[in-house]
């Protein structure tokens, strides 16, 4: 029997962290084969290229792509796009897989998607179906109405799809990939991390003997021009509290140059030594830092999703998680330094919550790599109804 070519296109942290036990099971299967392409902010210096380092030690990188236009606006955005269209659309040509996985909801996933529409290369979309704020909702759902193959995470998110007009046999409610990595961590272990913070990072050392805050707070799109002035009160916040604090960089979206001018202008001037900035981390360290926090604060996904599932409480800010579906660790807050600080003095008193699985079990990999091999893709697709 001919294995399948399953095309993977990891281009951020996060896409590394949910897609890692879907390239292992894809490498363990005998019926899959594995095409792996790297690119975006994983191969810059500026987003995260200490994780790179960690695909190439454990896959074979088939393609290395660059689309990035300098600039983190909504242009460059725009134009970035564009660029990574005809630059996917090459490297598919070459690799001729039998089916493209996309991820998400990223600005770069649309034009992943678009490059194997034309070419009509099945399209496997994960974590469709979900409900955000930011250009986000618009490109997530642009994405399934393209994608021949979908794995929500929840059934209200595989519901959502089947309302959209697709096929309820090409649904498949497995639940969130990242958990499938957490699964295989040691989360109680912080020693890994420990080392690891005095190669990388800026700042003073996290000592985890001590309460500590991890904040992560991406751009949102749709608030291009407020992104400054939304990441300064929370800079305020966390340097009224004075508890040491792990702060992980925005992502590569349009007005990360707004948050990222506003964190580099704060630490030169305030040279804060309770407080450790890191580019980005791999999943294997990031679990142990997210697990031993007294609270996750910002806008990340993360704080919803992988946070419920370890039970870490979380101050939400702002409208970028607007509609996700979330758990009882969740405390959302506006942009409004007050707020943020009564939402994580609340979370600092309750502590730690029961693990929630509302985000799946940290199984998801073995069943999507099953449907891969089996599942009887029609390219021509047509709406339900």
């Amino acid at each position: 029997m001919k294995k399948r070519k399953v095309c993977i296109v990891l281009t951020s942290r996060g896409n590394y962290a949910k897609m890692l036990c879907v390239m292992r099971a894809i490498e363990a299967s005998p019926n899959l084969e594995l095409q792996l392409i790297v690119g975006g902010g994983l191969v810059t210096q500026k987003h995260g290229y200490k994780i790179f380092q960690y695909i190439k030690e454990e896959f074979t990188v088939h393609r290395i792509i660059h689309f990035l236009v300098e600039g983190e606006n909504m242009i460059s955005m725009a134009k970035s796009s564009g660029l990574a269209l005809s630059e996917f659309a090459t490297a598919f040509d070459d690799l001729k897989p039998d089916m493209v996985i996309v991820i998400a909801d990223r600005f770069e996933c649309l034009p992943i998607a678009m490059a194997a529409t034309y070419m009509n290369i099945p399209l496997v979309h994960i974590e469709g179906g979900e409900v955000s704020g930011s250009i986000d909702e618009s490109i997530r759902h642009a994405i399934t109405k393209m994608a021949h193959l979908h794995f929500p995470a929840t059934h209200e998110s595989a519901l959502r799809i089947e309302r959209l007009g697709e096929p309820a046999e090409s649904i498949f409610a497995v639940g969130s990939t990242s958990l499938d990595a957490i699964n295989t961590i040691d989360c109680d272990d912080p020693e890994p991390f420990r080392h690891l913070q005095e190669e990388v990072g800026v700042g003073g050392l996290i000592d985890f003997s001590k309460p500590y805050l991890l904040v992560i707070q991406h751009p949102v799109t749709t608030e291009y021009d407020d992104n400054r002035a939304h990441v300064d009160q929370t800079l305020a916040v966390i340097e009224g509290l004075d508890i040491q604090t792990a702060w992980i960089w925005p992502n590569m979206d349009a007005g990360s140059d707004g948050i990222s001018t506003g964190i580099r202008s704060y630490r030169e001037e305030r040279n804060p030594p309770n407080i450790r900035f890191y580019k980005g981390l791999p999943i294997q360290f990031f679990a142990p830092l997210l697990k031993k926090t007294a609270c996750f604060v910002g806008n990340s996904s993360s704080g919803i999703r992988e946070s419920s599932f370890l039970g870490v409480p979380c101050v939400n800010i702002g409208a970028r998680q607007a509609g996700r579906e979330r758990a009882s660790n969740v405390v959302d807050v506006p942009y409004e330094r007050e707020a943020i600080k009564r939402g994580i003095l609340q979370q600092l008193a309750h502590g730690h919550y029961p693990l929630d699985t509302t985000f799946g079990d940290g199984k998801a990999s073995e069943k999507i790599v099953e449907k891969l091999g089996t599942y009887d893709f029609v390219i021509q697709k047509r709406i339900t109804y």
